[in-house]
């Protein structure tokens, strides 16, 4: 049985918005799968009870601490051993549950990913990412959103290579495009980090390099620009990305009256011209962070998510579901035994 490991308090709106997301996705997960609930016990069942939802579709693991916003996420990690995020992680090394996921502390789930699940032998530096959306609608990878800031062009480099390995066993997409993000799309742009990450990409005979992208093709598809499935940036510049991203759905939600704007008038016009572009609800719901779930942590030894500190339910329920997924597509065994036939 798979098993998907949650931390029940972990959120701005916890235990109440998790409880409720786990409620949610017991309708889109297989019948296979089972949620892993870590927390206050008493608490848990109580609001189960209120959603009018039986504890036996859950297991159950009271903690009896939690790693609040605001403490240091290494000493945290350490003086409260009975808390969600330690215990969650605890059974994960110990194979109880096969990946865990947490809209609590970043810094104390990076703190457990590096040091307990530690990072798959061969890997420089662990990254975070994050799936964007296509408007010819299937999905990408961007990484590193948000953990290694001024990264190493050997860093970056490798990241292709992590992303193409993700894209194949858990997107399945059979050869990933891989682009490194600039300010132009041809060879000796971008600044001296640029040049030496982008030949180091060339030289990689492992991934199927297209060459930079500008941030204005990340979205585009076949329809602009390289068409990169996986694309590579150091965490500075992938933030930055991801946060105007999630600015502009908030801004097409806000026009749109409380709903994506879809383009009615357009989309007659758009279909004959261009049959597989759809400008619809589509691509704004599949830009919706709340439809994302969370940014997984690639190049540890299991799978692990980090959600937004503000999840909603609906976020929960996603990140439940993208963490089945995850488990499923098996990326850290397939990344190590990438990494095992290079050094062969």
């Amino acid at each position: 049985m798979l098993k998907i490991g949650i931390d029940a308090m972990g959120g701005d709106f916890a235990p109440e918005v998790a409880v409720e997301g786990a409620v949610m996705a017991l309708a889109k997960i297989d019948k296979e799968s089972r949620i892993v609930l870590f927390g206050d016990e008493p608490r848990i069942r109580e609001l189960l009870k209120k959603h009018n939802c039986s504890a036996d579709h859950f297991d159950l693991v009271h903690c009896s601490e939690v790693i609040e916003m605001g403490d240091h996420p290494a000493k945290a990690f350490v003086a409260k051993k009975d808390s969600s995020i330690v215990v969650g992680f605890n059974q994960l090394a110990e194979g109880k549950i096969h990946g865990f996921a947490s809209a609590g502390s970043t810094g104390a789930m990076l703190v457990g990913s590096m040091q307990v699940i530690k990072p798959v032998e061969g890997v420089i530096r662990p990254v975070i990412s994050t799936l964007i959306p296509k408007l010819i609608g299937r999905r990408g990878l961007l990484l590193d959103v948000g953990l290694n800031v001024d990264a190493k062009p050997e860093v970056l480099a490798q990241y292709g290579f992590l992303g193409s390995i993700y894209a194949k066993s858990v997107l399945g997409i059979e050869n990933p495009r891989v682009a490194l993000l600039n300010i132009g799309e041809e060879e000796g742009k971008g600044n001296a980090q640029a040049k030496a990450t982008y030949d180091l990409l060339k030289a990689d005979e492992r991934i199927n390099f297209v060459g930079n992208v500008e941030s204005s093709y990340i979205f585009a598809g076949s329809y602009g620009g390289p068409d990169p499935d996986v694309v590579v940036a150091e965490a500075f510049v992938g933030n930055t990305v991801l946060k105007m991203a999630e600015a502009l759905y908030r801004i097409n939600f806000k026009l749109g009256g409380g709903k994506p704007r879809v383009m009615n008038f357009l989309r007659p016009v758009l279909g004959r011209i261009i049959p597989k572009l759809y400008y619809q609800q589509d691509f704004w719901e599949a830009m919706n962070g709340e439809n994302i779930g969370g940014t997984q942590v690639i190049g540890i030894n299991a799978p692990v998510m980090i959600g937004h500190g503000g999840s909603s339910a609906r976020a929960i329920c996603s990140m439940i579901c993208a963490m089945e997924r995850d488990i499923k597509g098996d990326f850290p065994s397939k990344l190590r035994a990438a990494l095992a036939e290079k050094n062969a």
